[in-house]
């Protein structure tokens, strides 16, 4: 350590607010010796102390961004090197963006690696740092509406940051809110900004867009520079772009998952039809609902009566058809599984504000499907319908159908969640595994139906993750719609039978099964997405691993 770094800058305190005027000369007062206390740093009467060099006389303040940094590039070197040491972090571009900004956003902030500036545009000044952060927002805004995970909007939006030199930057999401906040350097004030959601809308070939142009911002390079009016104009692309679907097939679409949800558990053709018309008359009504501004809520509840009814109604005309399994099958396209994983998955990961409003939504969503249901099925049980409740004991295994109907199931499930078509082939054979594994572990195995489903689930999410890895996009749409198969529709009819017919125990019984069910799809789903993430790598990987949540073991 040399001499120049061995000393400490004068502070403002040591100058003495008692100086003597210009002109006025100073009367040393008398020294007591006995008294006074000389300081063994002072220098000796005589003795002149050298004055420093100009190149050591001033010191800069440690507040003070690096004298190779402007205002407009506050980029590094860092002033300092950190007491444990610079990590040795290899992003390469060969590794998802995804998976680079999760390494990334458990860092601190110090100990972040450098972005790569890339000159986006004639001049040589960045962009403006409130219009990055606006197209940061939005972007976090429409993967939050699209039902994206929490840790991947945070992900996207440091991304979009880093792309264009932001690299001080820290996001933040919840349930219905996404901000940002942005802080040049220690002496300056940070720059905050935030998009509050108002509405949620399920399109996964927007999702698609808007990971496709996340990618290509944080993997530009010199030679293909993005800059932020192209950005802008890409992203207002896929936000006026219309839906890959009409209304129309969407109502057929969940009608066939109705009826395929129907046959899955026992029934026949006259059940599949009456399934499928019931639940189209249920989505015309929730619609309907929808353009008079009713809330979700009512939506639900209205949604879930056509099902219902059909199933009464065939009871009381005596037709030899299963009525649980019209029931079943209506529930089906109508069970929250989307929001569940999502929830569950925000829980895994640490962001517990915004799971536990993710698992709330979804306790309305089932409580208007609960509400809507019991509504009939009371009146159906005071009309004299004889609705058996051991019905569920009494499943037809058919491999083979069943195989069938779980695809068409995911097929249907694909198109309701308005996926790309390059999508839906792989998803929907991604669901056939599913149920295929649940069939094998389960009615051959003779395994309990909440293990079966959670192996079977870890296996949607591993090669949905896998997919979605080497596709550089999102993992929902090939993991969302192969679950299909797997929700607790049997059980939750069942259970709200039993609270129909005053059998409460029955009842809890059933929905306290469908509810580990739920779960267990959940867990299942984001288990296999850890396990791809943390034993299989893609070719040129760095062997960095994102650290671990915010807490660990507890502590």
């Amino acid at each position: 350590m040399t001499e120049a770094e061995d000393r400490k800058p004068q502070s403002d305190e040591a100058r003495s607010a008692f100086a003597p005027p210009p002109g006025v000369v100073a009367v040393t007062p008398p020294v007591d010796n006995e008294s006074s206390t000389t300081s063994e740093f002072a220098v000796p009467q005589g003795l002149v102390a050298p004055e420093p060099p100009p190149s050591e006389r001033t010191e800069g303040s440690a507040f003070r961004p690096p004298s190779s940094t402007t205002g407009q590039h506050p980029l590094p070197p860092a002033a300092f090197t950190p007491a444990a040491g610079i990590p040795a972090v290899r992003l390469t571009r060969d590794v998802p963006w995804q998976d680079r900004m999760r390494t990334m956003l458990r860092m601190p902030v110090m100990d972040r690696p450098s972005p790569d500036v890339v000159h986006r545009g004639e001049d040589e000044t960045r962009p403006a740092v409130p219009r990055v952060m606006d197209l940061a927002l939005r972007i976090g805004e429409l993967l939050l509406a699209g039902g994206e995970g929490s840790e991947d909007v945070e992900g996207a939006m440091f991304a979009v940051c880093r792309a264009y030199g932001l690299d001080r930057v820290e996001p933040n999401v919840t349930f219905t809110l996404v901000s940002i906040s942005y802080q040049p350097s220690l002496v300056e004030p940070p720059v905050t900004a935030s998009r509050t959601v108002r509405r949620r809308g399920t399109d996964y070939t927007r999702l698609a867009a808007v990971f496709a142009l996340v990618d290509d911002l944080s993997d530009a390079d010199e030679d293909s520079p993005v800059t932020l009016e192209e950005a802008y104009h890409r992203l207002s692309e896929i936000r006026r772009n219309r839906h890959p679907y009409p209304t129309w097939v969407l109502t057929v679409s969940a009608g066939l998952l109705a009826g395929a949800a129907s046959v899955l558990v026992g029934g026949g053709p006259l059940v599949f039809l009456a399934a499928a018309v019931g639940a189209m008359l249920g989505d015309r009504l929730a619609w309907l609902c929808a353009d008079r501004g009713l809330p979700e809520f009512y939506q639900f509840v209205v949604a879930a009566m056509p099902p219902a009814a059909m199933g009464v109604a065939l009871t009381l005309a005596h037709a030899d058809v299963r009525a649980s399994a019209v029931i079943t099958g209506g529930l089906f396209a109508l069970l929250p599984g989307r929001a569940l994983v999502a929830g569950v998955q925000d829980g895994l990961t640490g962001f517990y504000i915004t799971a536990s409003a993710r698992l709330l939504e979804v306790m309305y969503f089932f409580v208007g499907i609960v509400t809507g249901v019991l509504i009939v099925l009371y009146f159906g049980v005071q009309l004299g319908a004889q609705l058996n409740p051991d019905a569920s004991l009494a499943i037809v295994e058919r491999p083979v159908v069943q195989i069938f109907a779980s695809m068409l199931l995911s097929l249907t499930f694909a198109v309701l969640l308005q996926q790309e078509r390059s999508t839906v082939l792989l998803v929907t054979l991604n669901g056939g595994v599913a149920w295929v594994v649940y069939g094998a572990m389960h009615y051959a195995g003779g395994l309990s139906p909440v293990a079966s489903t959670a192996v079977a689930a870890g296996l949607v999410g591993l090669f949905g993750q896998l997919l979605s890895r080497y596709r550089f996009a999102s993992a929902l749409p090939y993991t969302t719609a192969a679950i299909g198969p797997l929700l607790p529709g049997s059980s939750t009819y069942f259970g709200l039978l039993g609270f129909a017919q005053n059998n409460i125990d029955r009842g809890a019984a059933s929905l306290s099964q469908a509810a580990a069910l739920a779960i267990a799809i959940a867990i299942g789903v984001n288990l296999g997405s850890e396990i791809s993430r943390l034993f299989l790598r893609l070719p040129g990987e760095a062997a960095e691993r994102r650290k671990a949540a915010k807490r660990t073991r507890g502590f």
